[in-house]
């Protein structure tokens, strides 16, 4: 497969799951506005902006943040490369790029979205709720990724498009675990009190993941639980563990599909590795926090690798 055709399935898959994060991430903001602290009810909406790593961006277009340019930023603004709009726009571009590469099922899904967008931005903002476009993308992006798991030929392409899904998921599942760090518990002694667990609760739920926490874990919500469900734990489809076993697996079908392995299977190996040997206690003893910046530092430094092995120049 030519590199650029590589190229554009793996960055289908990761603006589509980049459009869904910052839906989650307004589905966040929207439930921090509405949950008490021990200072009142009221919503860090600039934290959640630097969790996410679309602080400078804002600043330097809005200056002081307020919940409906934020959420217009996150949504609907052409100049943030991570709105939903510009992110939907670059996925619908890159499949149109290599449309003979697509079955007419993932094309339809990834059409259909960018069209029924197009529709969603020439309405005007106010008329639209929050909960109802956050609920829009998250359908249309389950939709795209169904239609490729049910469709598509078990080829290289598959998983390159497996590949950007599963590197961008394990970005955002750290940078929305991380927005705990930032914006919900506003001071350290407040850990492992009931506060601090109905936070993890409505991550959980901005997450679509509380339904499945509790057939995991039951009875009660803590924090060293909800680690270990995000971070460690492969029965969870959002978990780092689980997005870097994904990783590996479709890097390994890309080295027996190719006959030779490269820098990334053995970057990739690493990861792994280190969440493998990992446990909640030695997390929190390093702290959340830098623990989540560490790993999103790590697949950053892994996507590099993945470009310069595969999507730089033409894959024999």
């Amino acid at each position: 497969m030519l590199s650029r055709t590589a190229d554009n399935l793996y960055w289908i898959a990761r603006n589509m799951e980049r459009a869904e994060t910052a839906a989650r991430l307004l589905e966040v903001g929207a439930r921090i506005a509405l949950l008490p602290t021990a200072e009142g009810y009221h919503s860090d909406w600039d934290s959640l902006l630097r969790a996410s790593g679309n602080a400078t961006g804002y600043a330097a277009k809005y200056g002081a943040p307020t919940q409906q340019n934020i959420e217009s930023y996150l949504f609907f603004d052409t100049d943030n490369p991570n709105s939903v709009v510009s992110c939907i726009t670059r996925a619908r571009e890159n499949g149109r790029i290599v449309r003979t590469a697509l079955t007419t099922q993932v094309w339809d899904a990834l059409n259909s979205a960018f069209q029924e967008m197009r529709q969603i931005v020439a309405r005007r903002r106010p008329n639209q709720e929050l909960s109802t476009l956050t609920e829009w993308v998250m359908r249309h992006t389950a939709m795209l990724r169904g239609a490729i798991d049910a469709t598509l030929l078990r080829n290289d392409g598959y998983s390159f498009l497996n590949l950007g899904y599963y590197l961008e998921r394990g970005d955002s599942t750290a940078r929305l675990m991380d927005v705990k760090y930032y914006v919900l518990l506003p001071k350290a002694e407040y850990v492992g009190s009931g506060l601090d667990n109905e936070q993890w609760s409505m991550l959980l739920r901005a997450m679509s993941s509380h339904r499945a926490f509790l057939w995991a874990y039951g009875g009660e919500v803590t924090s060293a639980k909800i680690a270990d469900f995000l971070i460690l734990n492969p029965q969870c489809p959002r978990s780092l563990i689980t997005c870097m076993a994904g990783m590996n697996n479709h890097l390994a079908r890309l080295a027996k599909f190719y006959g030779a392995s490269t820098p990334a299977q053995e970057a990739a190996q690493r990861l792994l590795t280190g969440l493998e040997n990992q446990s909640t206690d030695r997390i929190f003893d390093e702290g959340l926090h830098e623990f989540l910046t560490r790993f999103i530092e790590d697949t950053a430094r892994l996507g590099t690798v993945i470009h310069n092995a595969y999507l730089s120049g033409d894959v024999q």
